[in-house]
């Protein structure tokens, strides 16, 4: 696997009068003396959640919700053999996933191998945040790939690869879980910066962790004692202000629009901003969200909207899973031959997999002057990794699939989002049982659309082959480890069922 270490840096003091035969060195192995130290490290950390921009965009083109577009069929090829399950063990897209979200495991694990090596005031608050990054970080590995090595809390060297083994899933779930409890414990309720974890943010990746691994009597609970907070609300027209509203923003475009990052119903949100440039070769260094520069129609001009690479494109399928009167359906869907005909002279160049649609949450707006860099590779739109919504959702699925299932509360928890979606309680859902648990997936899927979870809430709900286009059963559940990775083990790990290497 890719390991990503801190650099070694030796310097040697001396002069040309006094002979002081005296070396000062720092190395990732004498790091951690102070405070800052441990703090620099944490930050280092958080630095590779902005790679995960690609989860979120193949997690989406990999569903039946989008297409995969781009300039031609042989854009970004990566992402067209996904598109079609057609993708195998050889694919640069799933390399760089694989590449980074297990750089972000070391980071995490290099504070903890050291954890114990300093101490000071607040500590704990540091560990913990660490334990949630790892978390974060293997459970988008375990959702993606399946089980995955592990080294409890220590760095992967080389070698590690011939001689550790592939964890099973349960028990990466069991890790993550573990860092979780640990982290909701020892996390404050309110940042003392944006973007970082939360109790409440790591109480909801717990419930959620649980709800992968059918765990439902606990995730209920968890997202129960999350709610119970009632430190977060789904955002409402109240909650605008007037220039918001005057400018056209609905509570859903405040979600989604710049105006609306790290407000009353984000749970966790990764920031990104357009103060540095970026470049195709090293996507990875991007401080911006370069899924939705992406997801933008090529050559586009005209009013609020910026020229995208056409990646992503939502399907008629799509369009057609909103009810009548989803006042979601606007802020979720830019239907382009209308938006042309409501602004004269706007215009974009249809490209590969046209299909008039884009992803109105996430694609590019008009930037500041000052801003740096490619507008499709620097948007400072922050993503939402979990809101609220998303966790009444789940906590509706929790509660409708416990030992002893709650369906009051799970209708409960469904009917407060779609009231907010429809401005009524005409829509409520009055089912029970499995039919109440078809209405929750729908509703994730209007409700989260473009967010890049449909393909993992298809495959955990065993729906996944009678939705997508091309899904292989007993296959396209799990994506191959990267060949390179099988490579390297020499044989010690296997690769997923019915991949060929």
């Amino acid at each position: 696997m890719t390991i990503t270490v801190f650099a070694t840096m030796t310097s040697s003091c001396s002069d040309d009068f006094v002979s002081r035969p005296v070396q000062y060195s720092i190395d990732s192995e004498n790091y951690f003396n102070s405070e800052s130290d441990y703090e620099n490290a944490v930050i280092a950390a958080y630095d590779l959640l902005q790679s995960t921009f690609i989860n979120v965009l193949m997690g989406e083109i990999a569903s039946d919700n989008t297409f995969a577009g781009g300039n031609s069929p042989t854009d970004v090829i990566g992402y067209q053999q996904i598109d079609q399950m057609i993708h195998g063990p050889v694919n640069e897209n799933l390399k760089q996933l694989w590449d980074w979200m297990f750089a972000g495991v070391q980071r995490a694990n290099y504070i903890l191998e050291f954890k114990d090596k300093t101490d000071f005031d607040g500590k704990n608050k540091v560990i913990a945040e660490a334990r949630f990054l790892r978390a974060y970080y293997q459970f988008e590995l375990v959702k993606w790939f399946g089980g995955i090595p592990m080294k409890g809390d220590a760095r992967f060297s080389p070698g590690d690869e011939t001689s550790i083994p592939r964890s099973s899933v349960s028990e990466v779930y069991t890790s993550i879980q573990n860092d979780l409890i640990y982290a909701s414990e020892n996390l404050p309720a309110t940042p003392a910066q944006q973007g970082r974890a939360t109790s409440g943010a790591a109480l909801a990746l717990l419930g959620k962790a649980y709800l992968y691994d059918k765990k439902y009597d606990l995730a209920a609970e968890t997202f129960g004692k999350l709610i119970a907070t009632g430190k977060y609300h789904l955002v409402k027209t109240a909650d605008l202000t007037t220039q918001q509203i005057n400018a056209g923003l609905t509570p859903f475009g405040s979600i989604f629009e710049e105006s609306g990052e790290n407000g009353p119903e984000s749970v966790f949100e990764i920031q990104y901003t357009d103060v540095e440039g970026a470049s195709y070769g090293q996507l990875q260094y991007s401080e911006g969200n370069v899924a939705v520069g992406f997801a933008g129609p090529f050559g586009y001009v005209g009013p609020v909207f910026a020229d995208g690479n056409n990646f992503n494109l939502p399907t008629p399928k799509l369009v057609s899973a909103f009810e009548a009167g989803d006042l979601r359906k606007e802020v979720t869907i830019l239907d382009m031959v209308a938006w042309i005909a409501q602004n004269p002279g706007t215009s974009y160049t249809k490209q590969n997999q046209d299909t008039g649609y884009f992803n109105r949450k996430y694609i590019p707006r008009k930037r500041r002057t000052e801003a740096a860099g490619d507008v499709k590779l620097t948007s400072p739109n922050n993503y939402r990794a979990i809101r609220y919504a998303d966790v009444l959702l789940m906590a509706a699925e929790a509660y409708n699939k416990s030992t002893a299932p709650n369906d009051g509360l799970a209708r409960n928890y469904l009917n407060e989002v779609r009231r907010r979606a429809f401005g009524d309680n005409n829509h409520d859902i009055t089912a029970s049982g499995a039919a109440l648990a078809d209405f929750i997936q729908a509703e994730r899927r209007v409700e989260l659309a473009g967010e890049g979870h449909r393909f993992f809430d298809l495959v955990r709900t065993g729906k996944a082959a009678q939705e997508i286009p091309g899904f292989t059963a007993n296959k396209n559940e799990l994506f191959p480890i990267p060949i390179e990775e099988i490579q390297f083990a020499a044989g010690n790990w296997q690769q997923n069922p019915n991949y060929n290497n």
